[in-house]
């Protein structure tokens, strides 16, 4: 029988079998390892270790969702319509611009394609394997169950692991569990029903390990993990869509109806005047093809896509397209502390040696820094400082390096710090561990509430301890002044700082072992070592600029309430309680209160403590329930179910899981809440802008419309074809409107309240300016048709003269869209130099549009003059003309 034909058989879980039951099971030896065969034979039967994904959809599909789409169906029909009527050039040509706005799409969402397999790709780990005997370093994706895999501290564990030996070995399990303290791992079997935070003989896939060494067996890969299992629900579950995907789509259903309506009245009025059927069913094709904005939808993506490219040169990833708008609409983030608006690195800021409390400057994990007394004067370590500090290193099992230039800690973060504490003192684990070399340890454990270990001192021994004031206090004896050190530690603690004590002892004997006995009275007290992780620099000034932009900052965090309320305030952070100033609730609190209670607290707190994974779910469901548009970060497993629900999920990219990552709208490279903020801009920037192209292009489409409907009206050849309309509609959107995506962030734009979940795409004044510009359109354009045939020039050149001038005042117009407020010289008439390439290209275009043969051929063009050019020029020049006058008395209007 095989080892993975036994697996199946044993009715109990993993973590309740010993570990000879393991090793016969899984068939495989602990020392050896699987030899090649065996594991290919395995990797075929239980696949490669990686977390499931939802299979893409293939190129086909995408490529036929492109049409999907209303707009997009009317002009096929109107195209088929025009080639049953004999109309084979102009069908050509509708299809043509259909098929080439599907490719534009088809491309862009390719492109995203690639670009999220990059991302999984670049997320990948390597771990350490014993096979046929030897250690191997190998990729996670290669394990297969029944692999003997090596942890060291650091090592993000690869699969689901039984623990075979470990050594003080302690894992962060928070990814998984919400569990902020590490755990103490064994391989003693564990009961049944235990529940996955009480495993303790585990190590499962995502979680990292934060101190001492361990060697495991994999028990399973992939979607059989733990964490795989959490994937797949995620699979199953429902984005949201974003409130730029909402309004597009209530935007087109309503043109739609608009443009289908206004077409039947037409086609209705001109065959009861005796218009021929023919006739009226053209005129209704090009008032389709005139109304419905066809380089709508690529420019949307274009516009998005530049907005994607923007954030990823300011180290924000953004996995989903809307989100990039969703970011410009957010009125709330819902932000961690640690690491994001937090450094992250641990910090020793006080020291405590029985007679003062001493200041050490210096932040992170850089080792440099000073002690400085109470008089504000910076001093040389004294004995008993050296002493505590000395036990502070000792008993430690983590390190701290220079990576690329950058400080980092190698094991568990206090006990980094503790490092750093030293090197400040020019004190070096290293060369104390030469004088005083490690013998044995008791490692911390949450029952015992301390670390101590043994070393060699002389011909005797050294046991330094650390753990919590209680624990190390109460196994001290001598002239311990009890009092003033807990007084010491309300102090500090009430400050927000974790704080640790520390005590030595000696013997004569050398030990060779360290049992809990030897250490339970006896020891000497040397001191406190207060420390906290510090708030990042720019985050205060990116909250300030947060408040300044109506978005509300909240903090949610596994940390303690009073550490949470201090780093609130030292950040900024605004919110109230009851009258009180940020007072920070509990998770505990929070499972307490009524429905209520809790959309209050919701809505009026700013800082929230020890929340657990469904309440940060139901805090993001009650702020969406009161309207606001929500961001959410997070890096563990546990946090995936809120990055989902939110509007918009921001994942951690150094210390997220893959979890998180697949959950989330956007990833952050450096987990940095600055960098949300500069998000944030980039989405009002990539609104607005979109919002200026919205703006530039519908007025075009309802002066096409609007000429068709008038040439009917008045009974008049149509001034303007199909598939001149096209031309327009396309060159024009694609040439003139897509630069106005390079517009700059506004001067003002986080200084506006964020855009309401409900509120319309176009305002009532940027609605009526739309209509206003296309009335002009339709009278530039008809006047200028009718004054030609009155002059007695062709219906070609007519219409010719007709077609340019509807593209000159359209980009005359566009020069005035780049602001829709302020005058243009508030941002700089050659700020965005695109719109000046992109206008002397239109005018090239439409110079071969006139002149070309091969153009007359398809567009049914003439040859202009310069007598029609100037008519042209000039009423280019009156839109922009009136359009700015628009402008200064609307904001004249709102001033007074």
């Amino acid at each position: 029988m095989s080892g993975d034909d036994r697996t199946v058989t044993s009715a109990l879980p993993w973590h309740a079998r010993s570990v000879d039951d393991i090793i016969t099971s899984l068939d495989v030896h602990p020392a050896r390892g699987l030899d090649p065969d065996e594991v290919q034979r395995r990797r075929a039967l239980h696949g490669a270790n990686v977390l499931p994904h939802a299979p893409p959809p293939s190129s086909l599909l995408r490529f036929l969702q492109q049409f999907n789409n209303p707009l997009i169906i009317i002009l096929l029909v109107s195209g088929g319509v025009s080639a049953v009527l004999g109309g084979i050039t102009d069908a050509g040509v509708i299809i043509g611009v259909v098929l080439l706005n599907a490719i534009i799409g088809f491309v862009q969402e390719g492109k995203a394609v690639q670009a999220l397999t990059a991302l999984s790709s670049s997320i990948g780990t390597d771990c350490s394997v014993i096979r046929t005997g030897v250690r191997l370093r190998i990729p996670s994706t290669e394990l297969v169950p029944g692999d003997i895999v090596e942890i060291e501290a650091g090592d993000k564990i690869p699969a689901d692991l039984r623990l075979l030996r470990v050594h003080e070995c302690m894992i962060a399990e928070a990814a998984l569990t919400g569990e902020s303290v590490a755990v103490e791992k064994g391989t003693t079997p564990i009961v049944t029903d235990a529940v996955l935070a009480d495993r303790t003989n585990m190590a499962y896939a995502s979680t990292i390990a934060v101190a001492g060494t361990a060697v495991g067996v994999v028990v399973a890969t992939g979607a059989r993990t733990e964490v795989g299992t959490i994937s797949i629900l995620l699979a199953n579950t429902v984005s949201l869509t974003t409130p730029l995907t909402q309004t597009i789509e209530q935007f087109s259903r309503r043109l739609l109806i608009g443009i289908l309506a206004l077409a039947a009245v037409t086609m209705t009025v001109g065959m009861l005047r005796g218009e021929a059927l023919v006739d009226m069913v053209l005129a209704a094709v090009a008032l389709s093809v005139g109304a419905i904005p066809e380089g709508l939808p690529a420019a949307v993506t274009i516009i998005l896509a530049i907005g994607v490219a923007r954030m990823a040169k300011r180290r924000a990833i953004i996995r989903k397209l809307p989100a990039v708008e969703t970011l410009g609409s957010t009125t709330v983030i819902c932000s961690d502390k640690t690491g994001t608006l937090t450094q992250n690195q641990m910090t020793v800021v006080n020291v405590f040696t029985g007679n003062e409390v001493l200041v050490v400057s210096g932040t992170g994990y850089f080792p440099e820094g000073s002690i400085i007394d109470a008089q504000g004067e910076v001093m040389e370590p004294h004995d008993a400082l050296r002493a505590l500090i000395r036990s502070a290193i000792l008993c430690n099992t983590s390190d701290v390096r220079r990576v690329d230039g950058e400080w980092t800690a190698i094991g568990d973060p206090t006990e980094a710090a503790l490092i750093v504490l030293g090197m400040k003192c020019s004190m070096v684990r290293t060369n104390e561990l030469i004088d005083r070399p490690h013998v044995d340890a008791i490692p911390f454990s949450s029952e015992q509430q301390f670390m101590a270990t043994l070393h060699d001192e002389g011909s005797g021994s050294y046991v330094a301890m650390k753990g919590s004031v209680e624990a190390v206090i109460a196994r001290c004896s001598g002239t311990v002044d009890r009092d003033a050190v807990m007084d010491t530690v309300l102090a500090l603690s009430g400050g927000g700082l974790r704080v640790l004590a520390f005590a030595e002892k000696r013997s004569d004997v050398r030990l060779h072992a360290l049992h809990a006995s030897m250490v339970e009275e006896g020891m000497t007290f040397l001191g406190l070592v207060a420390m906290v992780d510090p708030p990042r620099e720019e985050a205060t000034a990116a909250i300030a600029e947060c408040i300044q932009a109506g978005i509300s900052v909240k903090m949610i965090t596994g940390d303690h309430a009073a550490t949470a309320a201090t780093i609130a305030r030292q950040l900024g952070l605004q919110g109230r309680r009851n009258g009180d100033a940020l007072v920070a609730v509990t998770g505990k609190e929070l499972a307490s209160m009524n429905a209520e209670e809790f959309a209050a607290v919701t809505r009026d707190v700013a800082v929230f403590a020890r929340v657990s994974p469904e309440q940060k779910l139901r805090l993001v469901e009650a702020l969406q329930a009161d309207g606001h548009v929500v961001a959410m970060t997070g890096d563990g497993v546990n946090d995936a179910p809120a990055l989902r629900k939110a509007d918009i999920g921001i994942a951690m990219g150094r210390n997220g899981t893959d979890v998180a990552k697949d959950a989330a709208a956007m990833v952050l490279t450096d987990d940095n809440f600055i960098t949300i903020v500069h998000a944030v801009e980039e989405g009002r920037t990539v609104f607005d802008n979109l919002l200026k192209f919205i703006v530039w292009t519908i007025p075009t489409n309802i002066g096409e419309g609007l000429v068709i409907v008038a040439a009917i009206a008045m009974n008049v050849a149509l001034p303007i074809l199909p598939v001149q309309i096209l031309w327009i509609n396309m060159t024009t959107a694609v040439i003139l409107g897509l630069p106005l995506a390079f517009e700059p962030l506004q001067p003002n734009a986080m200084r506006k309240r964020p855009r309401g979940r409900n509120e319309p795409l176009l305002s009532r004044a940027l609605l009526l300016r739309t209509i206003f510009v296309g009335l002009l359109l339709l009278l530039g354009s008809f006047s200028i048709f009718l004054f030609e045939l009155s002059h007695g020039e062709s219906l070609a050149l007519a219409r010719t003269a007709s077609s340019n001038a509807f593209v000159v005042m359209s980009t005359f117009y566009v020069f005035s869209c780049r602001t829709l407020v302020e005058p243009v010289r508030t941002v700089g008439y050659f700020s965005n130099i695109y719109v000046w390439g992109a206008a002397v290209l239109m005018m090239a275009l439409q110079l071969l549009y006139t002149y070309a043969p091969f153009m007359q051929a398809w567009f049914h063009t003439a040859p202009l003059g310069w007598t029609e050019w100037a008519y042209v020029t000039v009423s280019g020049v009156a839109v922009l003309v009136l359009i700015t006058i628009e402008k200064k008395i609307r904001a004249w209007a709102l001033r007074s």
